[in-house]
Protein backbone atom coordinates (compact mmCIF):
# COMPACT_ATOMS: atom_id res chain seq x y z
CA UNK A 1 0.00 0.00 0.00
CA UNK A 2 0.69 3.82 -0.63
CA UNK A 3 -0.05 5.16 2.70
CA UNK A 4 0.33 9.43 3.66
CA UNK A 5 0.85 9.80 7.31
CA UNK A 6 0.33 13.02 8.93
CA UNK A 7 1.30 13.89 13.01
CA UNK A 8 2.74 16.51 14.67
CA UNK A 9 6.35 16.01 14.40
CA UNK A 10 7.83 16.97 17.62
CA UNK A 11 8.61 15.75 21.35
CA UNK A 12 5.53 13.93 22.00
CA UNK A 13 3.43 10.52 22.27
CA UNK A 14 1.68 10.93 19.08
CA UNK A 15 4.41 11.99 17.07
CA UNK A 16 6.72 9.06 18.17
CA UNK A 17 4.01 6.10 17.52
CA UNK A 18 3.11 7.65 14.10
CA UNK A 19 6.40 8.13 13.22
CA UNK A 20 7.79 4.51 14.43
CA UNK A 21 4.57 3.15 12.79
CA UNK A 22 5.69 4.72 9.13
CA UNK A 23 9.15 2.55 10.11
CA UNK A 24 7.15 -0.40 10.75
CA UNK A 25 5.40 0.15 7.59
CA UNK A 26 8.01 0.55 5.67
CA UNK A 27 9.91 -2.14 7.04
CA UNK A 28 7.51 -4.91 5.71
CA UNK A 29 7.09 -3.13 2.48
CA UNK A 30 4.71 -0.62 2.40
CA UNK A 31 5.09 2.87 1.09
CA UNK A 32 5.14 5.64 3.36
CA UNK A 33 4.86 9.51 3.00
CA UNK A 34 5.04 11.88 6.22
CA UNK A 35 2.90 15.18 5.29
CA UNK A 36 4.20 17.43 7.85
CA UNK A 37 5.29 20.86 8.22
CA UNK A 38 8.93 19.43 9.47
CA UNK A 39 10.63 16.35 9.46
CA UNK A 40 9.55 14.16 12.39
CA UNK A 41 12.23 14.01 15.17
CA UNK A 42 12.95 10.35 15.16
CA UNK A 43 12.99 9.88 11.14
CA UNK A 44 16.63 9.95 10.28
CA UNK A 45 16.11 10.76 6.48
CA UNK A 46 17.74 7.61 5.27
CA UNK A 47 15.33 4.88 6.21
CA UNK A 48 14.01 3.31 3.13
CA UNK A 49 10.59 3.32 1.59
CA UNK A 50 9.62 6.72 3.71
CA UNK A 51 9.51 9.92 1.85
CA UNK A 52 8.77 13.52 3.64
CA UNK A 53 7.02 16.39 2.21
CA UNK A 54 6.88 19.47 4.22
CA UNK A 55 3.67 21.56 3.95
CA UNK A 56 4.92 25.21 3.68
CA UNK A 57 2.53 27.92 5.19
CA UNK A 58 2.25 31.37 3.87
CA UNK A 59 3.41 34.08 6.08
CA UNK A 60 0.72 36.49 4.17
CA UNK A 61 1.03 39.55 6.28
CA UNK A 62 -3.17 39.78 6.25
CA UNK A 63 -2.98 36.13 8.13
CA UNK A 64 -2.46 37.21 12.20
CA UNK A 65 -2.17 33.38 11.79
CA UNK A 66 -1.15 31.31 9.22
CA UNK A 67 -3.88 29.05 7.98
CA UNK A 68 -1.59 25.82 8.41
CA UNK A 69 -4.88 23.31 8.07
CA UNK A 70 -5.40 24.57 5.01
CA UNK A 71 -2.48 24.60 3.73
CA UNK A 72 -2.21 21.29 5.26
CA UNK A 73 -5.33 19.98 3.42
CA UNK A 74 -3.48 21.40 -0.06
CA UNK A 75 -0.61 19.64 0.56
CA UNK A 76 -2.46 16.28 1.37
CA UNK A 77 -4.04 16.18 -1.98
CA UNK A 78 -1.22 17.18 -4.07
CA UNK A 79 0.98 14.55 -2.53
CA UNK A 80 -1.75 11.87 -2.63
CA UNK A 81 -2.23 12.46 -5.98
CA UNK A 82 0.88 12.67 -7.29
CA UNK A 83 2.04 9.92 -5.57
CA UNK A 84 -1.59 7.56 -6.04
CA UNK A 85 -1.63 7.60 -1.82
CA UNK A 86 -4.68 4.62 -1.37
CA UNK A 87 -5.24 6.11 1.78
CA UNK A 88 -4.18 8.80 4.51
CA UNK A 89 -3.56 8.01 8.37
CA UNK A 90 -4.23 11.47 10.32
CA UNK A 91 -2.65 11.04 14.16
CA UNK A 92 -4.09 13.75 16.88
CA UNK A 93 -7.81 14.70 15.61
CA UNK A 94 -6.88 18.53 15.41
CA UNK A 95 -6.83 20.08 12.98
CA UNK A 96 -5.62 16.26 10.80
CA UNK A 97 -8.82 14.86 10.64
CA UNK A 98 -10.44 18.20 9.25
CA UNK A 99 -7.49 18.72 6.63
CA UNK A 100 -7.68 15.35 5.51
CA UNK A 101 -11.62 15.69 4.99
CA UNK A 102 -11.08 18.46 2.76
CA UNK A 103 -8.22 17.07 0.82
CA UNK A 104 -10.82 13.98 0.42
CA UNK A 105 -13.35 16.01 -0.72
CA UNK A 106 -10.90 17.90 -3.43
CA UNK A 107 -9.80 14.75 -5.10
CA UNK A 108 -13.28 13.78 -4.50
CA UNK A 109 -14.40 16.81 -7.40
CA UNK A 110 -11.69 15.00 -9.78
CA UNK A 111 -13.42 11.41 -9.26
CA UNK A 112 -9.78 10.39 -7.07
CA UNK A 113 -10.47 8.27 -4.01
CA UNK A 114 -8.83 9.29 -1.01
CA UNK A 115 -10.09 7.66 2.46
CA UNK A 116 -8.42 8.70 5.61
CA UNK A 117 -8.01 7.01 9.10
CA UNK A 118 -7.73 9.45 12.30
CA UNK A 119 -6.24 7.93 15.52
CA UNK A 120 -7.46 9.24 18.37
CA UNK A 121 -4.37 9.76 20.74
CA UNK A 122 -5.61 11.44 23.93
CA UNK A 123 -5.41 14.85 24.54
CA UNK A 124 -6.86 15.79 21.55
CA UNK A 125 -10.11 14.33 23.06
CA UNK A 126 -9.85 14.53 26.81
CA UNK A 127 -8.42 18.82 26.75
CA UNK A 128 -7.99 20.34 23.67
CA UNK A 129 -11.19 18.63 21.87
CA UNK A 130 -13.31 18.93 24.90
CA UNK A 131 -12.84 22.93 24.80
CA UNK A 132 -16.16 24.29 22.84
CA UNK A 133 -14.16 26.15 20.68
CA UNK A 134 -13.24 22.91 18.74
CA UNK A 135 -15.64 20.40 20.18
CA UNK A 136 -18.20 20.74 17.22
CA UNK A 137 -15.50 20.36 14.89
CA UNK A 138 -13.70 17.73 16.47
CA UNK A 139 -16.73 15.51 16.67
CA UNK A 140 -17.30 16.19 12.64
CA UNK A 141 -13.72 15.40 11.86
CA UNK A 142 -14.41 12.09 13.85
CA UNK A 143 -17.89 11.43 12.55
CA UNK A 144 -16.72 12.03 8.95
CA UNK A 145 -13.35 9.86 8.95
CA UNK A 146 -13.32 6.22 7.21
CA UNK A 147 -12.00 4.57 9.87
CA UNK A 148 -11.67 5.75 13.62
CA UNK A 149 -8.61 4.35 15.99
CA UNK A 150 -7.92 5.15 19.31
CA UNK A 151 -4.66 3.81 21.59
CA UNK A 152 -6.88 2.47 24.22
CA UNK A 153 -10.19 1.56 25.94
CA UNK A 154 -10.27 4.24 27.95
CA UNK A 155 -10.30 7.12 25.28
CA UNK A 156 -12.66 5.11 23.19
CA UNK A 157 -15.16 4.97 25.77
CA UNK A 158 -13.91 8.76 26.42
CA UNK A 159 -14.45 9.55 23.02
CA UNK A 160 -18.24 7.97 23.10
CA UNK A 161 -19.30 9.57 25.95
CA UNK A 162 -18.13 12.97 25.78
CA UNK A 163 -18.74 13.62 22.03
CA UNK A 164 -21.65 11.06 21.67
CA UNK A 165 -19.83 9.70 18.98
CA UNK A 166 -22.12 6.52 17.37
CA UNK A 167 -19.81 5.67 14.95
CA UNK A 168 -17.34 2.40 15.75
CA UNK A 169 -13.83 3.36 17.14
CA UNK A 170 -11.16 0.23 16.63
CA UNK A 171 -8.82 0.21 19.66
CA UNK A 172 -5.42 -0.60 18.30
CA UNK A 173 -2.80 -0.08 21.67
CA UNK A 174 0.60 1.57 21.23
CA UNK A 175 3.43 -0.42 20.68
CA UNK A 176 6.67 -0.99 21.17
CA UNK A 177 9.97 -2.27 18.83
CA UNK A 178 11.15 -5.21 21.14
CA UNK A 179 13.97 -5.67 19.14
CA UNK A 180 15.15 -1.94 19.78
CA UNK A 181 13.94 -1.18 22.98
CA UNK A 182 15.60 -4.08 25.03
CA UNK A 183 18.18 -4.83 27.89
CA UNK A 184 21.31 -3.72 27.25
CA UNK A 185 23.01 -6.91 28.44
CA UNK A 186 26.73 -7.37 29.29
CA UNK A 187 27.01 -3.49 28.21
CA UNK A 188 24.87 -2.06 30.64
CA UNK A 189 27.09 -2.09 33.74
CA UNK A 190 28.93 0.16 31.57
CA UNK A 191 26.28 2.45 30.12
CA UNK A 192 25.38 3.20 33.58
CA UNK A 193 28.80 4.23 34.88
CA UNK A 194 28.36 7.50 32.68
CA UNK A 195 25.45 8.37 35.37
CA UNK A 196 26.07 6.75 38.47
CA UNK A 197 30.08 5.82 38.71
CA UNK A 198 29.56 4.94 42.18
CA UNK A 199 26.82 2.66 41.70
CA UNK A 200 23.98 4.94 42.82
CA UNK A 201 20.54 4.25 41.70
CA UNK A 202 19.03 5.14 38.64
CA UNK A 203 15.91 6.66 38.09
CA UNK A 204 13.97 8.06 34.88
CA UNK A 205 11.60 10.39 33.88
CA UNK A 206 10.50 10.83 30.03
CA UNK A 207 8.16 13.34 28.87
CA UNK A 208 7.82 16.99 26.80
CA UNK A 209 7.63 18.27 30.36
CA UNK A 210 3.61 19.75 29.99
CA UNK A 211 2.25 20.52 32.96
CA UNK A 212 -0.09 16.78 32.85
CA UNK A 213 2.94 15.19 32.78
CA UNK A 214 3.73 16.39 36.22
CA UNK A 215 7.69 16.55 36.31
CA UNK A 216 7.81 18.60 39.42
CA UNK A 217 6.72 15.50 40.81
CA UNK A 218 9.10 13.20 39.31
CA UNK A 219 11.42 15.63 41.29
CA UNK A 220 8.80 15.97 44.59
CA UNK A 221 9.18 11.67 44.55
CA UNK A 222 12.80 11.76 43.55
CA UNK A 223 13.98 14.10 46.69
CA UNK A 224 12.78 11.82 49.38
CA UNK A 225 14.49 8.58 47.65
CA UNK A 226 17.93 10.44 47.82
CA UNK A 227 17.57 11.72 51.63
CA UNK A 228 17.47 7.63 52.19
CA UNK A 229 19.90 6.10 49.45
CA UNK A 230 22.36 6.77 46.49
CA UNK A 231 20.66 8.13 43.41
CA UNK A 232 20.59 9.93 40.25
CA UNK A 233 17.44 11.39 38.27
CA UNK A 234 17.77 11.30 34.67
CA UNK A 235 15.02 13.91 33.05
CA UNK A 236 14.80 13.18 29.42
CA UNK A 237 12.74 15.23 27.20
CA UNK A 238 11.99 19.27 27.76
CA UNK A 239 8.79 22.09 27.80
CA UNK A 240 7.36 24.43 29.44
CA UNK A 241 7.94 22.75 33.09
CA UNK A 242 11.25 22.52 32.75
CA UNK A 243 12.07 25.86 35.10
CA UNK A 244 9.82 25.02 37.44
CA UNK A 245 11.55 21.28 37.88
CA UNK A 246 15.12 22.77 38.00
CA UNK A 247 14.05 25.63 40.48
CA UNK A 248 12.03 22.97 42.86
CA UNK A 249 15.93 20.72 42.67
CA UNK A 250 17.73 23.58 43.34
CA UNK A 251 15.37 24.62 46.22
CA UNK A 252 16.37 21.32 47.96
CA UNK A 253 19.34 21.37 47.43
CA UNK A 254 19.72 18.21 44.89
CA UNK A 255 20.36 19.24 41.96
CA UNK A 256 24.11 17.66 41.51
CA UNK A 257 21.82 14.29 41.79
CA UNK A 258 19.18 15.82 38.67
CA UNK A 259 20.29 15.46 35.33
CA UNK A 260 18.20 17.41 32.65
CA UNK A 261 19.26 15.65 29.64
CA UNK A 262 16.73 17.47 27.09
CA UNK A 263 15.10 15.79 23.86
CA UNK A 264 17.34 12.58 23.15
CA UNK A 265 16.74 10.67 19.90
CA UNK A 266 17.87 7.46 21.08
CA UNK A 267 16.11 6.67 24.04
CA UNK A 268 16.47 3.13 23.75
CA UNK A 269 19.84 3.72 24.56
CA UNK A 270 18.91 5.41 27.84
CA UNK A 271 16.11 3.69 29.21
CA UNK A 272 17.53 0.32 30.26
CA UNK A 273 20.32 1.98 32.61
CA UNK A 274 17.60 2.85 34.79
CA UNK A 275 16.62 1.13 37.75
CA UNK A 276 12.63 2.47 37.41
CA UNK A 277 11.01 5.02 35.08
CA UNK A 278 8.85 7.61 36.49
CA UNK A 279 5.45 8.17 35.19
CA UNK A 280 3.72 10.66 37.82
CA UNK A 281 0.79 11.97 35.36
CA UNK A 282 -2.36 13.73 35.68
CA UNK A 283 -4.01 11.76 32.83
CA UNK A 284 -2.35 9.21 30.25
CA UNK A 285 -4.77 7.23 27.70
CA UNK A 286 -2.25 5.10 27.25
CA UNK A 287 1.83 5.53 28.51
CA UNK A 288 4.06 5.28 25.90
CA UNK A 289 7.41 5.64 28.10
CA UNK A 290 6.48 3.29 30.33
CA UNK A 291 5.90 0.80 28.07
CA UNK A 292 9.19 1.73 25.78
CA UNK A 293 10.68 1.14 29.61
CA UNK A 294 8.79 -2.00 30.31
CA UNK A 295 10.54 -3.47 27.06
CA UNK A 296 13.51 -2.75 28.55
CA UNK A 297 13.01 -4.37 32.15
CA UNK A 298 12.71 -1.16 33.63
CA UNK A 299 9.32 -0.96 35.97
CA UNK A 300 7.22 2.25 36.06
CA UNK A 301 6.31 3.93 39.22
CA UNK A 302 2.66 5.78 37.65
CA UNK A 303 -0.23 6.97 37.91
CA UNK A 304 -3.52 5.05 38.15
CA UNK A 305 -5.02 7.47 35.35
CA UNK A 306 -6.73 6.89 31.95
CA UNK A 307 -5.28 3.98 29.97
CA UNK A 308 -2.17 2.98 32.47
CA UNK A 309 -3.98 -0.01 34.06
CA UNK A 310 -4.40 -1.06 31.02
CA UNK A 311 -0.66 -1.25 30.70
CA UNK A 312 0.93 -1.91 34.15
CA UNK A 313 0.07 -4.19 36.32
CA UNK A 314 -0.36 -3.20 39.78
CA UNK A 315 2.37 -4.80 41.40
CA UNK A 316 3.73 -7.01 38.91
CA UNK A 317 4.81 -5.10 35.88
CA UNK A 318 4.83 -1.70 37.92
CA UNK A 319 3.39 0.32 40.70
CA UNK A 320 0.12 2.39 40.53
CA UNK A 321 -0.54 5.11 42.39
CA UNK A 322 -3.04 8.44 43.05
CA UNK A 323 -1.87 11.42 41.20
CA UNK A 324 -0.31 13.46 43.44
CA UNK A 325 0.56 10.72 46.33
CA UNK A 326 4.60 11.37 46.35
CA UNK A 327 5.31 10.07 49.32
CA UNK A 328 3.51 6.90 48.22
CA UNK A 329 5.45 6.92 44.90
CA UNK A 330 8.81 7.30 47.05
CA UNK A 331 8.09 4.59 49.13
CA UNK A 332 7.38 1.98 46.63
CA UNK A 333 10.39 3.05 44.59
CA UNK A 334 12.93 2.65 47.77
CA UNK A 335 11.37 -0.50 48.62
CA UNK A 336 11.95 -2.08 45.24
CA UNK A 337 15.38 -0.48 44.66
CA UNK A 338 16.17 -2.37 48.66
CA UNK A 339 15.13 -5.50 47.32
CA UNK A 340 16.99 -6.02 44.18
CA UNK A 341 15.42 -9.19 43.58
CA UNK A 342 11.86 -8.37 43.45
CA UNK A 343 13.12 -5.12 41.06
CA UNK A 344 14.60 -7.64 38.83
CA UNK A 345 11.48 -10.21 38.73
CA UNK A 346 9.35 -7.02 38.01
CA UNK A 347 11.19 -5.71 35.64
CA UNK A 348 11.09 -9.64 33.86
CA UNK A 349 7.30 -9.78 34.14
CA UNK A 350 7.63 -5.71 32.73
CA UNK A 351 9.49 -7.47 29.17
CA UNK A 352 7.38 -10.01 28.91
CA UNK A 353 4.27 -8.33 28.69
CA UNK A 354 5.46 -5.91 26.23
CA UNK A 355 6.41 -8.80 24.07
CA UNK A 356 3.57 -10.75 24.49
CA UNK A 357 0.75 -7.89 24.27
CA UNK A 358 2.50 -4.64 22.63
CA UNK A 359 5.52 -5.55 20.40
CA UNK A 360 5.03 -3.98 17.18
CA UNK A 361 5.27 -7.50 15.52
CA UNK A 362 1.60 -7.83 16.91
CA UNK A 363 0.30 -4.72 16.76
CA UNK A 364 1.06 -3.71 13.42
CA UNK A 365 -0.46 -6.44 11.54
CA UNK A 366 -3.83 -4.84 13.38
CA UNK A 367 -2.87 -1.71 11.61
CA UNK A 368 -2.63 -3.26 8.05
CA UNK A 369 -5.94 -4.85 8.50
CA UNK A 370 -7.73 -2.11 9.41
CA UNK A 371 -6.87 -0.31 6.54
CA UNK A 372 -7.81 -2.87 4.85
CA UNK A 373 -10.82 -2.71 5.76
CA UNK A 374 -11.22 0.72 5.17
CA UNK A 375 -9.98 0.36 2.08
CA UNK A 376 -12.91 -2.65 1.28
CA UNK A 377 -9.88 -5.01 0.40
CA UNK A 378 -11.28 -7.56 2.93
Amino acid sequence: MKIGITCYPTYGGSGVVATELGIELAAIGHDVHFITYSQPFRLTGRERGISYHEVPVSNYPLFEYPPYDLALATRMSEVAEYYELDLLHVHYAIPHSVSALLARQMLAARNRRLPFVTTLHGTDITLVGLDRSYLPITRFGIEESDGVTAISNYLREKTIEAFGIKRDIEVIPNFVNCDVYAPLGERREAARKVFAPNGEKILLHLSNFRPVKRVVDAVEVFSRIVERMPAQLLLVGDGPDRSAAEWLAHSKGIQKFVHFLGKQESVNELLPVADLILMPSELESFGLAALEAMACEVPAIATAVGGVPELIDDGKTGRLFPVGDVESMAEAAIHLLSHPEELREMGLAARRTAQDRFCASQIIPKYVEYYEKVLGVL
